[in-house]
């Protein structure tokens, strides 16, 4: 199976940017390269299910069915009823996240497909960098050039967040350096300011999950189990079994994305917990700017090589 994908940081936030992009029969307004779209049997754009009928610049027809709308998490997948190009099981997938360190957008679009043989990774090259990359650029330039407002009364999140703390930033580095900076469950105290005295408790490695590290956080000292790690997804998740702060249940970890657009890292953190409302006035906007913003910040500063 092939899979095409290209992502990029646009400069406007998410709930502006979604407007821009939600319509399943807006293509022409952001792709280039659409010259017409029509959603069939006189449906809305928003019912899933729907089929929406386009022409390219050269006149070929292609169809593609929404399968999936997201309002709360920024996403909407289709297939191919007409293929552009052909491949069979096109499924994509265009996802955005909101950029929390300064006021931007994290927008992804990727595709997986299966291709003839005689055509073995012909088509990746061409969906991630002449459609999806084409449009992030276009749209991009949208941006730039309209500076579109945020639609009046609009929301970031529909109902509660999906975290009680979201965190997330971007790293002016590739995802592989900055995934092997921030994979080794004991070497925080490697990057974190206020992070000291951390090893894993009875010798085991960082990377065995069910792991337990041990270490002073200021002058607190705390334990956290390794319960999820994977490389694929360049994600770990840890939970607290010894903590001084007021809080139960916490579970947290990191997530990282590449950037293809000039090779760089998207970073996400998030953590849940149960608290008193008053507790949580002061640990929400500790975790989030004390902890997770201050890792992103110093391991951006230690791959670009300078102080933390």
């Amino acid at each position: 199976m092939a899979r095409a994908y290209a992502s990029t940081i646009l400069p406007a936030p998410v709930e502006t940017v979604w407007s821009l992009i939600r319509d399943f029969d807006g293509l022409p307004s952001w792709v280039p390269g659409i010259a017409d779209s029509t959603i069939e049997d006189g449906l809305d754009a928003d019912v899933v299910g729907c089929v929406r009928a386009f022409h390219l610049g050269d006149g070929t027809l292609v169809r593609e069915r929404l399968l999936s709308l997201d309002d709360h998490r920024y996403s909407f997948s289709y297939n191919f009823e007409t293929p552009a190009f052909p491949v069979t099981d096109y499924l994509a997938r265009v996802t955005l996240i909101p950029v929390t360190n300064g006021d931007a957008t994290f927008a992804e679009w990727e595709a997986t497909f299966d291709e003839r043989p005689e055509d073995a990774g012909r088509y990746a090259a061409i969906i991630a960098d002449g459609v999806f990359k084409a449009g992030w650029d276009a749209l991009k330039a949208k941006i730039a050039r309209e500076r579109p407002p945020t639609p009046a009364g609009a929301v970031r999140w529909q109902g509660l967040p999906p975290h009680k703390v979201f965190c997330s930033s971007v790293i002016d580095a590739p995802v592989e350096a900055a995934w092997a900076a921030i994979r080794d469950f004991a070497g925080m105290a490697d990057w974190h300011p206020d992070i000291a005295r951390m090893y894993m408790l009875g010798g085991v490695r960082p990377d065995k999950v069910s792991g337990v590290r041990d270490f002073l956080f200021g002058e607190g000292h705390l334990n956290e189990q390794l319960i999820q790690l994977c490389d694929r997804t360049r994600s770990y998740t840890y939970r607290i079994t010894k903590s001084p702060m007021p809080w139960l249940h916490y579970v947290s970890g990191p997530r990282l994305r590449p950037v293809t657009d000039g090779n760089r890292t998207f970073g996400t953190w998030f953590g849940d917990w149960t608290a008193s409302p008053a507790d949580d006035l002061v640990l929400i906007p500790q975790v989030h700017h004390g902890v997770y913003q201050k890792a992103f910040d110093t391991v951006a500063a230690r791959l670009a090589g300078a102080p933390a």
